[in-house]
């Protein structure tokens, strides 16, 4: 039986409160502030993970106790100690590889400072979330019926290790590409990287709420705390792929934008009777994409930093998705907001949108 670890935090109070519902009496910002003051423990055993190999694993749901907002705003050195103090815990486990979960992954260096800290491999699991986006991109845009190679597709947090894949990968499949993020004089070096070897057109901004407007596609995979993509940024039909935890798409964006797609990438069913004894938010036998690559690694025997640092080759991404097939991970649907999406809901939203264009071109 092949053993591993993957650490996950709170992203908000709401999740304090999934573990502890005792704890709703205290006043938010006093339960974040005791709350990371706790040691990092295991949440849960995870059994029941039976590859298509017949290989098996299990493994544990290691707690870092800060929050997506403390993560930020507590000095980077005392995060990256209660991580590694997560990570530390794993290998006291008996995990053979632990992965990094959420901003886990983000702070500091992309979780190289976590694996010097260690004896056991660690693995942010990004290569896996980029391949399960990228599936995710090509089935809504069948169900959309929206042609790829003739589509305009923006990556918004474009400089980051998830970001920068997605672009280079998908720079081979569109007719424009739009990088987005902070940073103009990064995103002008991937440019010049991309155009050095695509014909594809791409453009880059530093400002979302302009550089939507006529973007069919979007790949969102920010580190941002608060929600970056707002309902009037996006054009009618445009697909938007949230990779991003905490999530970049406001929740107003469902609840305005009936004209508009919008799921979660890198949501995995995991082979197996698999029971994780902790409820995230998921339908049972589903995972974050992060999570399964870590899952895989262990069930291929692979204890190796499979995916470290802030720069993912393509290569990692599809020797990942390889993996995925041959062990039984599988995408699990589309969602958005904690629910399935189903066929008759995208038929819906096309017919809206053919709607809207008709009256347009019955106006003019």
């Amino acid at each position: 039986m092949e053993k591993f670890a993957f650490i996950i935090h709170p992203l908000d109070t709401t999740d304090i409160f999934r573990k502890f519902p005792q704890a709703k009496k205290l006043p938010e910002s006093f339960l974040e502030n005791c709350f990371r003051h706790l040691p990092s423990f295991a949440v849960s055993s995870i059994t029941g993970i039976k590859s298509a190999t017949g290989a098996e694993a299990s493994g544990w749901f290691i707690a870092c106790p800060i929050t997506s907002r403390l993560m930020f705003d507590l000095p980077e050195e005392y995060v990256l100690r209660k991580i590694s103090g997560a990570a530390k815990l794993a290998e006291r486990l008996g995990a053979g590889i632990v992965g990094l979960g959420a901003l886990t992954s983000v702070v500091g260096d992309a979780g190289v400072t976590i694996a010097k800290n260690v004896r056991i491999p660690v693995t942010t699991g990004n290569s896996f979330t980029v391949a399960t986006a990228l599936r995710g991109i090509r089935r809504a845009s069948q169900l959309m019926e929206l042609d790829l190679s003739e589509a305009n597709l923006a990556v918004i947090g474009a400089t980051g290790s998830i970001g920068k894949a997605c672009a280079r990968i998908m720079a081979k499949q569109v007719k424009e590409l739009t990088l987005i993020g902070r940073n103009s004089e990064n995103l002008s070096r991937l440019a010049q990287e991309i155009t050095a070897s695509e014909s594809t057109k791409v453009s880059v901004s530093t400002d979302i709420s302009t550089a939507l407007g006529q973007v069919d596609v979007v790949i969102t995979v920010t580190s941002a705390v608060d929600t970056v993509i707002k309902p009037h940024y996006l054009k009618s039909g445009a697909i938007v792929c949230d990779v991003a935890r905490p999530r970049d798409v406001s929740r107003r964006v469902a609840e305005a934008r009936r004209d508009v797609l919008v799921f979660e990438g890198g949501v995995v069913q995991v082979p197996g009777s698999v029971d994780f004894g902790f409820n995230f938010g998921f339908p049972p036998g589903t995972a974050y994409a992060c999570m399964a690559e870590t899952m895989m690694l262990a069930l291929e025997k692979r204890y190796e930093p499979f995916s470290l640092g802030r720069d993912l080759t393509v290569e990692q991404v599809m020797e990942i998705d390889c993996l995925a097939e041959k062990h039984g991970f599988s995408l699990a649907g589309l969602r958005s907001f904690e629910r399935a999406l189903d066929e008759r809901e995208i038929l819906a939203i096309k017919h809206r949108i053919k709607g809207a264009k008709a009256m347009a071109a019955g106006l003019s």
